[in-house]
């Protein structure tokens, strides 16, 4: 079995309901896994956006929630984690609002795909202390046991 991800508010590919964006509560969705590595001793989550600011003209990677030490052995993230309460030894990385937690989709134009990226890795990373993306993914070389990803698309 593969690791897959998925969430009750939208399908793969399908549209995210405002109530996660911007324009609605601003939320997380609700997330959920399976088909983790058995040897896996962390898990990662990057929410991102390949296509900012303009999907006609993408200049950017916006990032916009990073968690990462999930335990393996957790199988969900419920609606609004980020405010609710994490999984035990989760940490938080930094957005590119420059905040932890998730920051939900605000297209300024467009119609725009949301990558909802899992990684299973073969080690529990050190506390990285906030880190942004590019240091979260150098923190990851060599461990990535498997990967999955969940898309959204949102247009204002």
């Amino acid at each position: 079995m593969s690791l897959s991800i998925s969430s009750a508010a939208f399908a793969n590919g399908g549209s995210i309901p405002e109530r996660y964006t911007c324009d609605g509560a601003d939320v997380s969705p609700p997330l959920e896994w399976s088909g983790v590595p058995p040897n896996a001793q962390s898990l990662v989550l990057i929410v991102e956006v390949p296509d900012a600011p303009d999907p006609t003209a993408p200049k950017t990677t916006w990032i916009h929630w990073i968690l990462y030490n999930i335990p393996p052995s957790v199988h969900e993230l419920g609606e609004d984690a980020a405010r609710h309460g994490l999984p035990p030894g989760a940490l938080d990385g930094v957005n590119d609002w420059m905040r932890t937690g998730y920051g939900g989709p605000c297209p300024p134009v467009g119609s725009h795909r949301y990558f909802h990226r899992l990684y299973a890795l073969s080690a529990l990373l050190p506390d990285l202390r906030g880190p942004r993306k590019s240091t979260l993914v150098q923190a990851m070389r060599g461990k990535v046991l498997a990967e999955a990803a969940l898309l959204g698309l949102y247009a204002r």
